[in-house]
């Protein structure tokens, strides 16, 4: 009966975190409206978040729509419908991987960032002090961490997506000899303010989902040094995790 126990284990393990998540989440969600509103950490966070993280998106859309590009110039080739380019860059980008993308740098960058910080000073008792001087961590911690991240991903995928629509025109006017006009003629032919509203959300939900998930590892890390680097390992690939899987069902409404 050792593979009953060792399976009871893993489902206790995997409730504990889902309920984990869902109480740091309600618990941030009722703190956020409450004074006082430390605006500082709010800006500072927002600076981490966002700013911090543009050159990796850069370079991550970038690349993207470089790639695309290249490969749907050479599909469209065999039926004649190179046009068709850039209205395949930009649907992608703003629908699908521009959300997705940034999400999944962000998750790696600031996901991991925010579980190795709370779960240091957890280890270290500075969370309990908090508790000791009347001051709750949830307010003082996370709700400016994960509020950062909500505001800010969405900038980003806005960023990144005009970044991987002009990497995509650099590949078909720069390598293929494309028409310029026609490129950016056909990026906009198709373009719907309902694709840019809708990768917005998304990345709104994601900045959400991954520093909730960074918060809440982080918040209960145990273990010293070692619980730190499990914390922020986990962190990364649940947030990861959770991406994808809601990517997909917030798709499904959104579409």
């Amino acid at each position: 009966m050792g593979w009953l126990d060792s399976l009871g284990r893993y489902t206790i393990a995997v409730l504990e975190e889902i309920g984990r998540f869902f109480y740091i989440l309600v618990q941030t969600l009722l703190w956020a409206v409450r004074r006082p509103f430390d605006l500082s950490e709010w800006l500072r966070q927002m600076v981490r978040v966002g700013f911090d993280s543009i050159p990796v998106i850069f370079l991550t859309t970038m690349f993207t729509g470089m790639v695309l590009a290249l490969q749907t110039y050479r599909g469209f080739e065999r039926f004649h419908a190179e046009g068709f380019v850039g209205s395949v860059v930009a649907l992608s980008m703003t629908r699908e991987l521009g959300p997705v993308l940034a999400g999944l740098m962000v998750a790696g960058r600031v996901g991991s960032s925010l579980a190795a910080e709370l779960g240091t000073m957890r280890v270290t008792e500075q969370i309990d002090a908090l508790y000791a001087m009347a001051t709750e961590p949830i307010h003082y911690l996370v709700v400016p961490r994960v509020g950062a991240s909500f505001f800010m991903l969405p900038l980003l995928v806005l960023v990144g997506d005009a970044i991987g629509i002009l990497g995509g025109w650099l590949v078909a006017v720069g390598l293929f000899h494309a028409n310029t006009v026609q490129y950016w003629h056909s990026t906009f032919q198709y373009l719907k303010i309902n694709d840019v509203t809708s990768g917005l959300i998304k990345a709104a939900f994601f900045g959400l989902i991954l520093a909730v998930t960074g918060c809440t590892q982080g918040f209960y890390t145990s273990g010293g040094a070692e619980g730190v680097g499990r914390s922020t390992t986990t962190a990364v690939v649940m947030g990861s995790l959770l991406i994808l899987l809601s990517d997909f069902f917030l798709t499904k409404i959104l579409f």
